[in-house]
């Protein structure tokens, strides 16, 4: 078990924690095996020691280990009890609670019963259905949990962010390490670009071989083990196939950003030899339906391995049924799929700021204005933002395709074109031009 003073900080998710710490409602952390949503619960853990709060006054269970198999929730709320503190508030810690059957009314139960704070994680959403609603009714608030954003990914690994002089009197950031070391920060991004951002990253450093190994484990206990296991349980058999649900992985992580519909992707995988038609039932001529992709698409959903975003009318002012987009969860995922390669870098790019945009609090749309599409809305209370994102706009033809779309809306709301290689002009008409490796790391 890691220890306390091995763990790194998550402050962007501890303190979401902290400000719901005493309140009624159910905290449960939510997001991808592997994200840090463990090391989330001893972190909030080790806070309340330092506010002063006792080792009698906290119980804390890690389902997956060894220690609580097989009790059933009968059996978790007679440990609890024995458990509760005589005075004062007790801090419940549950991790990966679903795997209890009937754990919903246990918690349900110690929310009436005791006086009692209580924190969950789960590597699902079903974790969050309808089932659970039914119990908690409102009383529970959700921390989306993702990988390590850029600027974590930079904590992380030890290093520092410096801002510094040029001969030239311009500022500009430098990344140094531990020994002085220092480093361009986009060769800093291009190692988040090859790795990605789960944390465990950090433990194996930047080996290929061992980073894989790592990113191998997460995949596996994700898509074959979580998944098909969790349909036997629920009793619904709509995911059967692991080869189909592999190879659905597969495409679904090579066409991020690209519009998709379920009914394609199996005509796809059959019509390039990567589905024996002959063996497959469900569909036409054996090729998989639209409905048992779906099936698949949504465990995949479920388990917070892709993300779905839908397609919007600015002038419309409302959600099209027309293709969505999806993009993966994280980047070294991706690249321990596909292998690395460098012909999509604007996709990838894509699936960088759209998990950002998720990390702070966006609901997240694709844009339609006309003909034209817009790569991402992103709203929050009364704030709005239009983005897009792009390589480069050196090429003018490029450079028409990313502001025409932007230009033609007509509201106030801020506009920003995201660019890894930006140029001399920062603004085209009220529109900002922005590094996005200065944008991920701005706040």
């Amino acid at each position: 078990m890691m220890s306390v003073r091995a763990l790194k900080p998550r402050d962007f998710y501890l303190n979401k924690l902290i400000a719901f710490k005493d309140t009624e409602p159910v905290k449960v952390v939510t997001g991808i095996r592997r994200c840090g949503k463990s090391s989330l619960l001893k972190l909030m853990i080790a806070w309340l020691k330092e506010q002063g709060i006792s080792d009698d006054a906290i119980v804390e269970m890690n389902f997956e280990s060894f220690a609580y198999k097989d009790m059933s929730a009968d059996d978790v709320y007679a440990y609890v009890k024995e458990r509760i503190s005589k005075t004062g508030i007790t801090y419940l810690f549950f991790d990966e609670i679903q795997r209890v059957p009937g754990w919903e009314e246990v918690i349900n139960a110690f929310r009436v019963d005791f006086n009692c704070d209580i924190y969950v994680t789960g590597s699902n959403a079903y974790l969050l259905s309808s089932e659970y609603a039914t119990y908690l009714s409102g009383r529970s608030v959700e921390i989306k949990m993702l990988p390590l954003s850029f600027k974590e990914f930079i904590e992380f690994n030890s290093l520092e962010l410096r801002e510094i002089t040029t001969p030239l009197g311009t500022r500009e950031k430098r990344v140094y390490d531990d020994n002085g070391q220092v480093y361009l920060l986009s060769d800093i991004f291009n190692l988040y670009l090859r790795f990605g951002g789960m944390p465990g990253i950090a433990d194996v450093g930047f080996d290929q071989d061992r980073a894989m190994t790592l990113l191998d484990g997460i995949y596996n206990t994700v898509v074959v083990r979580d998944i098909l296991e969790r349909e036997q349980r629920r009793n619904q058999r709509q995911v059967t196939d692991s080869d189909l649900l592999q190879k659905i992985v597969r495409f679904l992580a090579d066409n991020v950003g690209s519009n998709i519909s379920a009914s394609s992707i199996g005509n796809t995988l059959v019509n390039e030899g990567l589905l024996d038609a002959g063996k497959r039932s469900g569909g036409r001529n054996g090729t998989p339906s639209a409905h048992t992709v779906q099936a698949y698409i949504a465990t995949l959903l479920e388990a917070y391995f892709f993300y779905e975003i839908k397609r919007f009318d600015i002038k419309g002012r409302e959600f099209l049924r027309t293709l969505g987009k999806y993009y993966i969860v994280d980047i070294g995922l991706r690249n321990y799929l596909l292998g690395f390669r460098d012909r999509d870098t604007g996709h990838v790019l894509e699936n960088v700021v759209y998990l950002e945009l998720l990390r702070r609090g966006y609901d997240v749309a694709i844009g339609k204005i006309d003909r034209f599409e817009v790569d991402f809305i992103a709203t929050k209370a009364d704030e709005k933002l239009y983005i897009q994102v792009t390589e480069s706009m050196r090429d003018e033809m490029v450079r028409e395709r990313e502001l025409r779309p932007l230009q033609k809306i007509q509201d106030n709301y801020k506009k920003l074109v995201l660019i890894l290689e930006p140029g001399i002009e920062r603004e085209f008409g009220g529109i900002q031009v922005v590094n996005v490796v200065d944008w991920l790391i701005e706040i």
